[in-house]
C-alpha cells in the first residue's frame, strides 16, 4: 500500500437517540492529540437521519472536517448501511487512522469494516499514541488476562483502527468559536436490499445500577472473604450514596452481578472518590479506575499492587478498618448536609 495517499484521523461519530454519544466526545479529544502530532485534520463521520446540525458539536470539541451521511435509511444503526456508507468514505478519502468508541454499536461496525478493507483493528484499548514521523499508531490494551500491557500495531495495511473504552480518554473543553468543513456525502441505498429491518424499538425499563455514572464506587474484591464479607461494601456504598464495584474474582465467584464488575472485561469508572477495598490491583481492574479523581485503598498486604495506584492508602483488615469507617462517615454526613443546607439559604438569600 502506499501510504502517501493516507492522510487524516477519523473518529466514528456514535448517535443514540439525537444525542451524540459521550465516548464520541472523548475520542475527539484523542484524536486531536493525534491529529496534532502529525499535522494533519481530524475528522468525524457522522451517520444517522436528520443528523446534519450535531456537526457544530464536533467542531467544538475539536473536530476540523466532518464527512455526513444523513439519510432516513440510517434512522436506526444496523451493521449493513452504516458499513456500506463508512467503507464509502473511506475509499474517497483514505484516512490513516479511524477510532470508534467501544459500545455495542461501535464494536461491530469496527470488526465489519476492518473485514472487508481488509486491516487491522485493536480492540478495547485504553491508551494511544502516534509516531510523529511515520504515522504509526500506538494502540495499547492490556493482553493475558491483564498480566501484561501490549502495544498493537499494523504496520503493513491502511487505515489503522482501534476501538477505545467509554471513560478512558477525556473530552477537551467545548470551544464554541471553533468551526470547520461539513462535507455531505451520499450513496445509494434502498431499503429493500437491506437484510436485516427494524421491526420495533423496545426500551428496557429495568432499573441496572449503573457505576459508569456514579460520584462514588465503592469496590471490594476477594479479600472481603466471602459473599457475606462483601455485604460490608454493600454498608459503605449506602451510607456514603454511591454504587457498588466489584473485580472479577468477586463477579467470577457469584458474589455480586457482572453490572458491578469494574476492569478490562468489566466497566470504566471515573468517580470523584473511589474505594478499593480488599482489592489487589491488578492491571486488568486498574485499567477500569486509574482516571478517578480520588482513589483510596484498603489491603492488607502492604506490597499489594493497588498501592501504587492509589492517592490514599491504608494498610490493615477491612474488617476492623470499614465499620469503623462506617461508624464516623454516619456521624458527619448529616453535619456537612446541614452545613451545605445553611450555605444553600445564604446563597438565595
Amino acid at each position: 500500500m502506499n501510504f502517501d495517499d493516507y492522510r487524516g484521523i477519523w473518529i466514528y461519530i456514535e448517535v443514540k437517540d439525537g444525542q451524540i454519544a459521550p465516548v464520541s466526545l472523548e475520542l475527539l479529544g484523542a484524536g486531536r492529540m493525534l491529529a496534532d502530532k502529525r499535522k494533519t485534520e481530524l475528522a468525524g463521520v457522522l451517520i444517522g437521519s436528520g443528523v446534519k446540525t450535531l456537526a457544530p458539536i464536533l467542531f467544538q470539541y475539536g473536530a476540523d472536517v466532518v464527512y455526513v451521511y444523513d439519510d432516513p435509511i440510517f434512522e436506526h444503526y444496523r451493521t449493513e448501511p452504516y458499513m456500506r456508507a463508512l467503507l464509502d468514505c473511506c475509499h474517497k478519502h483514505k484516512p490513516e487512522v479511524i477510532l470508534y468508541g467501544a459500545t455495542p454499536s461501535g464494536k461491530d461496525l469496527a470488526s465489519a469494516i476492518a473485514t472487508d478493507l481488509p486491516t487491522g483493528l485493536t480492540a478495547d484499548t485504553t491508551i494511544l499514541d502516534i509516531e510523529e514521523d511515520t504515522g504509526l499508531l500506538l494502540a495499547s490494551r492490556p493482553a493475558f488476562g491483564g498480566n501484561i500491557m501490549a502495544t498493537i500495531l499494523c504496520k503493513k495495511y491502511r487505515p489503522q483502527m482501534a476501538t477505545v473504552r467509554p471513560k478512558v480518554m477525556k473530552s477537551l473543553p467545548p470551544d464554541p468559536s471553533r468551526t470547520g468543513r461539513v462535507i455531505e456525502e451520499h450513496i445509494e441505498l434502498h431499503e429493500e436490499e437491506m437484510r436485516t429491518k427494524v421491526l420495533q424499538i423496545v426500551r428496557e425499563t429495568a432499573k441496572k445500577v449503573r457505576i459508569d455514572e456514579a460520584d462514588i464506587v465503592v469496590a471490594g474484591g476477594k479479600g472481603m472473604g466471602s459473599k457475606e464479607g462483601f455485604q460490608l461494601i454493600h454498608q459503605l456504598a449506602e451510607v456514603l450514596g454511591g454504587a457498588v464495584g466489584a473485580s472479577r474474582d468477586v463477579v467470577e465467584a457469584g458474589w455480586i452481578d457482572h453490572h458491578h464488575q469494574v476492569g478490562q472485561t468489566g466497566v470504566t469508572v471515573t468517580p470523584k472518590i473511589y474505594f478499593a477495598i480488599g482489592i489487589s490491583g491488578a492491571i486488568q481492574h486498574v485499567v477500569g479506575m486509574q482516571n478517578s479523581e480520588l482513589i483510596i485503598a484498603i489491603n492488607k498486604d502492604p506490597n499489594a499492587p493497588i498501592f501504587q495506584s492509589c492517592h490514599y492508602g491504608i494498610v490493615g483488615d477491612a474488617f476492623e478498618i470499614v465499620p469503623l469507617l462506617i461508624e464516623r462517615l454516619k456521624e458527619e454526613i448529616p453535619k456537612i448536609k446541614a452545613a451545605a443546607d445553611v450555605k444553600e439559604e445564604i446563597r438565595h438569600a
